[in-house]
């Protein structure tokens, strides 16, 4: 006897679906159960038997009848990899037959600028609708709710969305997801309700979400999206505990659209709640470390206003001065005593260091190109010492500031069955460390700019640094080849050696009608003395041929041949020391660097003169956006024995981009008969930089600095009055200052750098440059 069972379709409705097993069951009580001595599959096409077996709640030997046969068909149905399912008998055969439902072979969308594909892709998945799954079409109205919910979180009411299934071959599918966008809703109010202590405007200004100001062009904060609406009301949560309002919560939120879906109206209900002092203040635990000095690390004071951040500020300082001792794994838990009478809030540290944890190993990966040693050099951590979270940090800002190092990760893996002990996983992402660059530019004073170098800084993965260059404009040319060895000794000296070749035209420069050629051969050692100071000592030898106009040559130059000839060898020393805690060497941000140089040619050389200096630069946060630079560089020279005065071609010079804008370059300072400047052997210039967000962008990238300046300079010469003075050497009153604007972005061609600056205290005959300008040059 042929026991025949089939289902329907899983597009049937779920009433048609009961009514034919509840037929087929009735069958089956009239039918013979029998034993399963084989089961037969049919109808598979990308599913393996196993897996259909897997499933199948029915094996080889089972004895089966119709009641059996029904749910054997729910739970194949129930895998959602089915279609049709059909079951009969032949002889003491289960026969399977099944009908697989398609596959997803590709999700596409089109007309979506806003949210990429990738974004909308993982949303997708959530709901099973990606690329491998099976293909459900009563998925497709979940696709388009959870698109929309996508859309709406960014304020895109206004979304369109239209789904086209595409049959493929070997029982595959396209899902292809069309996208109106449509524009987004605009804020265009924010009330907030129940605030009494401070008002609307200062609220509103703490806000990411609001209206634009006039000038705002290009601000999306009338931009409605829900993420930034939940960020606000924390950002008010935070705002009101940071000011003793500990009891402050936001009771309710409500959005408001307009049928036209383009404009938003935001409702925000608080409840201010009094404001809380502190009252005591105690730390307890395990006191490792001593006490007087975790105290003062503790910013909440008694008797002053509560404040959250000033809180977990102290705690994290807690935690990092117990992890510079070793206890990586501290941590402090502040216990809040809160009295609700007198509005007064006790708080407790809790200490918990637990134990003293080691670096038993420390792995690197990601350093293809790069030898391990170079890596392991730059760690303040060694196997076996103590794991001390400061060196920790510092390890890894070591190894991010290697130029040919692109990320650097360290992720403490505590070794299985201890509690002190730890390996460090060091991930690094090597970048090209090899450059080939060739570029030009112009200058006002300058010129046209050229230049093209060779550059290897990670040369074979030793970290040592090989250079060639050319630099040429109108007034110098310089070839330069240097080599680097960062670690010329174990203990992280460095030693530096470069031969150039420089050709100089003083006239191009505006100054003194002479030209120079000039070959020097160098060699510099750094010495690391501390993880912020380096102490830097060299030596050279130099050769200078002098070679003065044929036509109205200057005076002072004619005597200077006369006296010491046109042709001058030197064995020139260099010192210097530095003391650098700035947050990145370009275009930093805090910290502060000082570095105090003296250059000399030793006695015996054809000249004997030296020059020192001293310069400095510190950069004070004022906040996020805003930042301070304090800059000064103070720079004198001399000659000595036999030389009374620093040869005129060392002298400085003043005037324009890099020392006193506004004023033309190399402009101020002493003059000669005929109105040229001759420079000093003595340079003050300083100045104040407040660098600021550029305006009508969010998000201004990371190579443009805007800035407004104030700069202050001159120089002076021993032996002549400088420019409209009546007495020689260093003159206050003659400090030359300006006022302006600058804006530097470090493009591709190179540096581009435009000053618009107004000259403060000008005489009748300086040169004056409203706007200064310069584009590739070098610096």
């Amino acid at each position: 006897m042929m026991l025949f069972i089939s289902n329907v379709s899983s597009r049937s409705s779920g009433l048609l679906l009961l009514l034919h097993l509840l037929l087929v069951s009735g069958l089956a009580w009239s039918a013979e159960s029998f034993l399963v001595n084989e089961i037969q599959i049919e109808g598979l096409e990308r599913l393996p038997d196993g897996t259909l077996l897997n499933y199948l709640p029915v094996k080889v030997g089972d004895p089966v009848d119709n009641k059996q046969i029904v749910f054997a068909i729910k739970e194949l149905y129930k895998t959602g990899f089915f279609a049709d399912v059909q079951m009969f008998r032949e002889g003491d055969a289960l026969i399977v037959k099944v009908k697989e439902r398609p596959s997803i072979a590709e999700v596409k969308f089109s007309g979506n600028s806003d949210i990429d594909s990738k974004t909308l892709e993982g949303a997708l998945e959530d709901i099973g609708i990606v690329k491998g799954r099976i293909y459900n079409r009563s998925l497709l109205e979940k696709l388009t709710q959870e698109l929309e919910r996508v859309y709406f979180s960014q304020g895109k009411y206004g979304i369109r969305i239209q789904t086209e299934i595409t049959e493929l071959d070997q029982n595959r599918v396209g899902i292809n997801i069309e996208i109106s966008e449509g524009q987004i809703a605009l804020i265009k109010q924010i009330n907030i309700i129940g605030n009494e202590k401070f008002d609307d405007e200062t609220l509103l200004d703490e806000l990411q979400l609001g209206i634009p100001g006039t000038f705002t062009f290009f601000s999306s904060a009338d931009e409605y999206s829900k993420p930034k609406l939940n960020a606000d009301l924390e950002t008010l949560r935070s705002y009101y505990l940071d000011r003793g309002y500990v009891k402050f919560s936001a009771e309710s939120t409500q959005v408001s659209i307009t049928p036209d879906k383009k404009d938003i109206y935001i409702t925000i209900n608080v409840e201010e709640g009094e404001q809380y002092s502190i009252g005591e203040v105690r730390l307890v635990g395990e006191m490792v470390v001593d006490e007087q000095i975790l105290s003062k690390l503790i910013l909440t004071k008694p008797e002053e206003v509560f404040s959250r951040k000033l809180m977990t500020t102290s705690q994290k300082l807690l935690e990092d001065r117990l992890g510079k001792d070793g206890y990586a794994f501290a941590s402090v838990k502040v216990l809040p005593e809160i009295n609700e009478q007198n509005n007064i809030i006790d708080l407790i540290y809790q200490l918990i260091p637990g134990n003293k944890t080691h670096v038993r190993n420390i792995n690197f990966h990601g350093n293809f190109r790069t030898h391990e040693e170079v890596l392991r050099r730059e760690m303040r951590l060694m196997e076996g010492s103590i794991l001390a979270s400061d060196k920790l940090e510092r390890s890894k800002i070591r190894l991010q500031r290697l130029s040919y190092l692109e990320n650097v990760q360290i992720e403490t893996k505590q070794v299985p069955g201890t509690d002190d002990m730890v390996d460090l996983e060091v991930s690094v992402e090597e970048r090209l460390s090899g450059s080939f660059n060739i570029g030009a530019g112009f200058s006002q004073t300058q010129g046209l700019l050229f230049n093209v170098g060779l550059t290897q800084e990670n040369l074979f993965g030793t970290g040592q640094s090989l250079a060639v260059s050319i630099n040429t404009d109108s007034a110098n040319t310089v070839y330069n080849i240097s080599f680097t060895d960062p670690y010329y000794t174990v203990d992280g000296v460095s030693r530096t050696i470069s031969l150039a070749f420089a050709k100089r035209d003083a006239a191009e420069e505006d100054i003194y009608d002479f030209q120079t050629d000039s070959y020097s051969a160098n060699v510099n050692y750094g010495i690391p003395l501390s993880e912020y100071s380096t102490l830097r000592l060299g030596y050279g030898l130099s050769h200078v041929r002098l070679k003065l106009s044929s036509f109205n040559p200057s005076l002072e130059a004619t005597a200077f041949v006369a006296d010491h000839g046109d042709s001058y060898d030197n064995l020139l020393l260099s010192a210097s020391y530095t003391y650098d805690t700035r947050n990145r060497t370009v275009f930093a941000t805090k910290g502060s660097s000082q570095t105090v140089a003296m250059n000399l040619s030793t006695p015996g050389s054809d000249l004997e003169f030296y020059k020192l200096s001293y310069v400095t630069s510190f950069y004070l946060g004022l906040s996020e956006d805003f930042t301070l630079l304090l800059r000064s560089n103070l720079a004198y020279g001399n000659g000595y024995a036999d030389l009374d005065s620093l040869p005129f071609y060392e002298r400085y010079f003043a005037g324009g981009l890099r020392t006193v804008r506004g004023y033309d370059s190399n402009s101020l300072g002493p003059r000669d008969d005929y109105g040229n400047p001759i420079g000093g052997n003595m340079r003050v210039t300083a100045g104040a930089d407040l660098i600021f967000p550029v305006p009508f962008i969010e998000k201004p990238p990371s190579s443009v600095r805007l800035s407004a300046f104030y700069d202050v300079g001159n120089v002076y010469l021993d032996t002549a009055p400088t420019y409209n003075a009546s007495e020689i050497g260093f003159q206050a009153e003659e400090l030359r200052t300006s006022a302006g604007l600058s804006f530097v972005w470090l493009a591709p061609i190179g540096p581009l750098r435009f000053s618009w600056s107004k000259a403060l205290n000008d005489v009748e005959g300086d040169n004056l440059k409203v706007f200064q300008f310069s584009i590739g040059s070098f610096f």
